[in-house]
């Protein structure tokens, strides 16, 4: 404002130069000069600090951009590093749940290898108890197998009966008599006479059928037993299968051989198997 006021009076001054000395017109005229040129500097510094502020208001909003870019990009990055630990908290559930259930799949496995290590024990005592007193000419004739605490003593015809018939051969009766004792010596278990043959159709006269051919076989080995070795009757069961339990093709002689059985069925009951248990030799370990 001073400027201006001054550059005033210097025009007024020279409007009037008439009225002041030449001397005090020149010393006005170059205060003049003077003023107008440090009116051109003070207009170029000022031209120069607009377009300092120019610049630095266009940085000033760049970085305010910047930040709030980076503001923005913290905030997504702080929501993925949640969600990532939630995920992480979740998958470790999840892990820790899968390794129970594989723990305990893994014991139910052992449990069963175990119990079936102990059921395979259980069937060789079981085997050997009722084969011991048996000649190896006799197990030719006889099959003895244990399924899940069930003995199957199988008889074939050729050593019991007559073809066609259903009278007891004189040559069974040791063996028959060897069986008798060991059933006798588990005197609580059941056991089940089994008749079965092949399906070639009986030609005798006072038997109908396959039907009455294995029903009467199965009597006479049951009535065999109560009356030659002494078994409790009450212990005892016979029952006919006829031709429709077969283990092999009837289209051979083999097969045919193997269907005409008699099958002697013993069956332990709860407190016999748990004692049977007992003496079961545990299983090697490995």
């Amino acid at each position: 404002m001073k400027y201006y006021l001054l550059m005033g009076t210097l025009a007024l001054a020279i409007l009037f130069q008439g009225c002041v000395s030449n001397k005090k017109y020149k010393e006005l005229e170059a205060k003049y000069a003077d003023l107008q040129q440090r009116g051109r500097e003070l207009n170029q510094k000022y031209q120069g600090s607009q377009q300092d502020l120019s610049g630095s208001s266009a940085r000033v909003k760049s970085l305010e951009e910047q930040i709030a870019a980076e503001r923005k990009n913290v905030a997504a990055l702080q929501a993925a590093l949640d969600k990532c630990l939630s995920s992480t908290k979740q998958g470790n559930v999840n892990i820790s749940k899968l390794v129970d259930e594989i723990n305990s799949s893994n014991k139910y496995i052992q449990h069963l290898v175990n119990t079936k290590n102990k059921s395979d024990s259980l069937n060789m005592v079981l085997t050997n108890n009722l084969t011991r007193s048996l000649s190896r000419e006799e197990l030719r004739d006889v099959d003895v197998q244990v399924l899940k605490g069930v003995v199957y003593i199988s008889l074939s015809d050729n050593m019991l009966y007559k073809s066609g018939s259903y009278e007891i051969l004189p040559k069974a009766g040791e063996t028959l008599s060897k069986i008798a004792k060991i059933i006798k010596d588990y005197r609580d278990y059941d056991v089940l006479i089994e008749g079965n043959t092949d399906n070639v159709p009986i030609s005798q006269t006072n038997i109908r059928n396959n039907w009455d051919l294995s029903a009467l076989r199965a009597s006479s080995v049951v009535q065999s037993l109560q009356n030659t070795y002494g078994v409790d009757p009450k212990r005892l069961t016979a029952g006919g299968r006829g031709e429709y339990n077969p283990l092999a093709g009837n289209d051979t002689e083999a097969g045919k051989a193997k269907n005409r059985r008699t099958q002697i069925i013993i069956t332990p009951k709860l407190d016999q198997f748990m004692e049977l248990i007992e003496k079961a030799p545990e299983p090697k370990k490995e």
